[in-house]
């Protein structure tokens, strides 16, 4: 029965159905196939209902509505010339500051492919007019896209703790690091790249000076309420002074302050297109969530996590063996789907059988959203590729090829976090 669960949903898949009409499908088999116990339809629409109601569901469109608003006020500009202002006159400190510009603008947006249309839609245009080579600056950003969703507040991180009852403000805290590291591991690349290739110098040290002619004083002033919102975000979930429902509503809050009173960069009129399109990111999240709780209550009817249990302890001896089967099995699955599905439909039952192998959840929970944020650099599905593909006026497929490396980067980043578990736990 398993196995003809998961052959509906993934032929559904294949012919192109929403991802929650393969989850309904997957749900049926058993009722149709008339198994003693199995689910009927009103108890499956229950499920569905008890998914959406769920009070942190809420910081989904939450983190959404607060990164468009920071998003449209200009605030990744603000955030890239102070990192700018630092290494921009630097062998590859134009790419740097990009990257971890990137790296800070995902405290904000919680999303990889916002934070790729954000910085990419700035930066692509200004990498390629300082000389350096559009596929490289394409696949910089795409690849640094990702980082979105491991720094919090991350959407995954979110699914992931709503799909297992993980903790969401710990899975936070045990992204900062791993965050941090895979963020220097994509510098390290930058800058032997731009050693090897060369870089426009006279372009480069005009911008620097350009950024640099008012002083830092005034740089930092300017920016510095940009500045202040990861902090005030990941602050108040660190010393516990809100739930990470409460700080992404804090969140929201702070970006209208900022962006309709201080820069003045958004217009009143303005916020409720932001929220109509605040909707249509959050709407396919929250009802994959729904769904996923009634999909899982079918895979728990019959017993998948046992099933999937017994098939990699006949592959898996040990913790190690286990943790690369995963890493492995989550690369080619970020291939062909989405983020959130992945981790909706596979973290309740790969989270049981980790806690055999005494593998924290909290770590399983960055591992695999770092896996899958690979995911979003590579092909067919890759999404950050063709986000960023068409501001640098060049296919996707190309940009892909010349992530190859960065890829490659993040690969050994992600080999380390997966097997020093400090690198997630040290904050906890």
């Amino acid at each position: 029965m398993v196995g003809l669960v998961f052959v509906i949903f993934f032929v559904l898949l294949a012919l192109g159905f929403p991802i929650v009409m393969c989850m309904i499908g997957g749900s049926l088999v058993p009722l149709l196939a008339g198994m003693a116990g199995a689910s009927s339809i009103p108890a499956l629409i229950r499920g569905t209902f008890s998914g959406a109601n769920s009070a942190n569901i809420l910081c989904l469109p939450l983190f959404i509505f607060a990164g468009v608003i920071m998003a449209k006020g200009g605030i990744s500009k603000k955030i890239f010339d102070v990192f700018a202002y630092f290494i921009g006159n630097k062998t590859g400190g134009i790419p740097c500051a990009v990257i971890i510009t990137c790296l800070f603008y995902g405290a904000i947006s919680s999303s990889g492919a916002a934070t790729a249309a954000a910085i990419g839609a700035m930066t692509i245009p200004l990498l390629i007019e300082l000389g350096y080579d559009k596929k490289f600056a394409a696949a910089t950003v795409a690849v640094s896209g990702g980082l979105g969703v491991i720094i919090p507040p991350s959407g995954p991180f979110m699914m992931y703790g709503m799909a297992t009852d993980t903790s969401i403000g710990s899975l936070f805290i045990a992204g900062i690091l791993p965050g941090i590291f895979i963020g220097c591991m994509l510098m390290i690349y930058a800058v032997l790249y731009c050693k090897l290739r060369g870089e426009d110098k006279e372009k480069i040290l005009k911008n620097y000076n350009n950024i640099k002619k008012n002083g830092f004083y005034a740089l930092f002033k300017d920016s510095f309420w940009a500045l202040l919102s990861p902090v005030i975000i990941l602050g108040g979930i660190y010393a516990g002074i809100v739930t990470p429902t409460e700080a992404a509503a804090v969140s929201v809050l702070y970006s209208m302050l900022i962006c309709l009173f201080v820069y003045k960069t958004v217009a009143f009129g303005e916020l409720f297109s932001f929220l109509c399109e605040t909707v249509k990111s959050a709407a396919p999240i929250c009802f994959l969530l729904a769904f996923a709780t009634a999909f899982g209550r079918t895979l728990s009817l019959i017993k998948a996590a046992n099933v999937v249990q017994a098939l990699i302890s006949g592959v898996a001896t040990n913790k190690i063996s286990f943790l690369l089967i995963v890493i492995v099995a989550f690369f080619l699955l970020g291939m062909v789907m989405d983020t959130g599905p992945a981790i909706i439909i596979l973290a309740p039952i790969i989270c049981p059988i980790a806690k055999s192998y005494g593998i924290d959840p909290v770590h399983l929970g960055v591992i695999m959203v770092c896996n899958l944020a690979i995911g979003m650099v590579t092909p067919p599905f890759g999404l950050n590729l063709f986000v960023t593909s068409p501001l640098a006026g060049t296919p996707a497929m190309s940009v892909g090829k010349a992530a190859i490396p960065y890829i490659g980067a993040f690969l050994i980043a992600l080999l380390v976090i997966a097997f020093v578990p400090q690198f997630s736990l040290a904050l906890l």
